[in-house]
């Protein structure tokens, strides 16, 4: 069963459904910055455009394009960043 989900005020929208037989959501993030927290493990891969992403335990912003992921541990959080509409595909574990 697919389940839409909106955040921010409509500014980030996904789809959720079963991969296999792990959880994901596959969505879109529209200009601006936020601030995620997860309970699960989570694999973020960038499909289209970029994001910029601070995880919790960096201080630095990382830079993310097409065709890159990023690791995001259970019971955390994370703020990205994104200067136009980015795509994104979201593996839970």
């Amino acid at each position: 069963m697919l389940n839409v989900n909106e955040y921010f005020n409509g500014a980030v929208k996904s789809i959720s459904f079963t991969s296999g037989t792990s959880p994901a959501s596959v969505g879109v993030i529209t200009l601006g910055e936020y601030n995620f927290a997860t309970a699960s493990a989570e694999t973020m891969h960038i499909i289209s455009g970029s994001a910029e992403v601070k995880l919790a335990n960096t201080g630095a912003w990382i830079g993310f394009n097409a065709g890159d992921h990023f690791k995001v541990a259970a019971n955390s959080s994370f703020l990205i960043r994104v200067k136009g509409d980015t795509a994104y595909l979201c593996e839970y574990c």
